[in-house]
């Protein structure tokens, strides 16, 4: 918690007409030139791509709180370990998200992939190692009443942590505007030591190459498992270029559907091996390819399972020696019900105890000052409403669900899913809640929302129609909420412990307050970065 003298209504500095258009020429002429770029809309994209439009971007940065930022980054480390034990507690996942007594028996997506890892854990699991890619959302919180500024988890992502290297060319971007214009000097914040670093692309790829050199086959490629006709291709192309050009590491796309003829376990040795068309050959002939890490870009909503086939290609990718990105019990540990769960008295005491962190108490305290007020909708004591508090209260529902309606201004409703569009919001909930059956409500959890600062904005700035007379960019004023990512990555096993990196980079995504969703991929968000302000 900070206080600061930084006015956010103030944000951001008044720009002249002839200022914005000289940045937007700027902005887009770098980010197409240095590939902050996404495939333009279509039903359907070649194999070879021929165009791209920039992603959408902001102009300026966006301001936060010195402090505030280094406490997110310091953060990282803890909320990498954290998971990782997690994602190692069988028991606790099977109680939380299984499909006998957990989520799993609401949610049908959870429930199906937890019974696949039930079954491969019945088998005999041969790769024992975990990778995890993650990035721990914030945003600033200004509901403590006397003025100060506090950071707030939005969520933890264990499956398909995107917008790294991108995030990373929208930072370099800033600082080029800032070093080609100072920004028409409209802000005294606008200095070079105000810009943070960020390398995400590079530590990314650390943690792909560390599980590859664990894995111990030099030779052996790094499959990314990516969307079918993914607009988002060079956020991943720039990871892969990271891991060829400085690890010596080359990698092979495919979709699930690719997977399901192309991948292939030994029978003794459970390795993974994908026979390959000449065009993505090594040899330029049909070859067969052993594979060391297995890095999902795809995967984490029902709709990327379409046919029973495509999860039956997820389980074999379980069974295999090659490392995954996530695990099934990575990717479960992801999920809103554990983020609840972690909150409740003694939780993440006792995981970080199990890790042996020096000094737990305060780790865990930092970690739930970040925590907004959390409970599932099956709850029979919310936290947020004393057991004497009276409710209004339907038939025999819970009393987790009738403090959620009746608090419904002041939440958000989520359920086990990323990627955005998801969540129901304030006075969403109420006529949600009474079609919502009985059965499902477990797999729901109702969390307090984070109140950002007011007045807060940017220029907002998405390509558009190439007919477009201003050259096919959109640019908007809009009062914002910024959401910031930090990375971090984590190698592990029972075995071996927990190998980790906190300090992976960043993101920004921002949007207009109108919005209740964030995701730059869905259509909600712009990418932007960071500005360093008091506090």
């Amino acid at each position: 918690m900070t206080s600061t003298t930084f006015d956010f209504a103030q944000w951001p500095p008044s720009l002249t007409d002839v200022q914005i258009n000289a940045l937007t020429q700027h902005a887009t002429t770098y980010a197409l030139s240095h590939g902050l770029t996404y495939l333009p809309p279509g039903a359907t994209q070649p194999p070879s791509p021929s165009s791209t439009i920039h992603a959408p971007i902001s102009l300026l940065p966006s301001p936060i709180p010195r402090s505030l930022f280094e406490q997110a980054q310091r953060l990282q480390s803890s909320y990498n370990i954290l998971y990782a034990q997690v994602a190692m507690d069988d028991d606790f996942l099977d109680n939380v998200m299984g499909a006998v007594v957990g989520v799993g028996k609401a949610d049908e997506f959870v429930g199906t992939l937890w019974r696949g890892w039930k079954a491969i854990r019945d088998e005999e699991i041969v790769q024992p190692l975990h990778l995890g890619l993650f990035r721990s959302d914030y945003l600033l919180h200004t509901g403590e009443g006397d003025g100060r500024i506090s950071l707030k988890q939005v969520e933890f992502n264990t499956i398909s942590s995107s917008f790294g290297p991108l995030s990373e060319k929208t930072a370099a971007m800033h600082r080029y505007l800032n070093a080609l214009t100072n920004y028409f000097g409209v802000s005294p914040y606008f200095k070079s030591e105000n810009f943070p670093p960020n390398d995400t692309t590079a530590r990314l790829a650390e943690g792909l190459a560390e599980a590859h050199k664990a894995y111990g086959v030099p030779g052996a490629y790094i499959l990314f498992v990516v969307q079918p006709n993914e607009r988002n291709v060079f956020d991943q192309r720039w990871l892969e270029y990271e891991l060829l050009e400085k690890h010596s590491i080359r990698v092979v796309r495919q979709t699930f559907e690719e997977l399901a003829t192309s991948a292939a376990l030994d029978p003794d040795t459970r390795v993974l091996r994908l026979t390959v068309s000449p065009a993505l050959s090594p040899l330029g002939s049909l070859s067969t390819l052993e594979v060391s890490t297995v890095y999902f870009r795809a995967g984490y909503v029902p709709s990327d399972y379409p046919t029973p086939t495509h999860y039956t290609t997820r389980f074999t990718l379980e069974r295999s020696r090659a490392i995954n990105c996530p695990t099934i019990p990575l990717q479960l540990a992801g999920g809103k019900k554990i983020q609840e769960f972690l909150t409740h008295p003694g939780v993440v005491e006792r995981f970080m105890r199990d890790a042996d962190v020096q000094s737990i108490g305060t780790a865990t305290k930092d970690l739930r000052e970040t925590w907004m007020s959390m409970w599932s909708l099956d709850d029979p004591d919310p936290p947020v409403v004393p057991s004497d508090y009276p409710l209004q209260r339907t038939m025999d529902e819970p009393r987790g669900t009738t403090a959620a309606r009746a608090l419904a201004d002041s939440l958000v409703l989520k359920p086990q899913r990323e990627g955005g569009g998801n969540n129901v919001y304030k006075q969403d909930i109420p006529p949600f809640l009474e079609t919502l059956p009985a059965q499902d409500r477990e797999a729901w959890i109702a969390m307090q929302l984070i109140l950002p600062p007011q007045g807060l904005g940017s220029y907002l700035v998405r390509a558009g129609a190439t007919s477009d007379p201003n050259g096919g960019n959109k640019v908007v004023r809009s009062e914002t909420v910024s959401e910031l990512g930090i990375f971090g990555w984590a190698l592990f096993s029972r075995e071996t412990g927990v190998r980790e990196r906190g300090d992976a980079g960043w993101l920004v995504r921002t949007k207009g307050v109108e919005s209740n969703e964030g995701g730059v991929a869905a259509g909600f968000s712009v990418l932007d970065s960071v500005v360093l302000v008091d506090g």
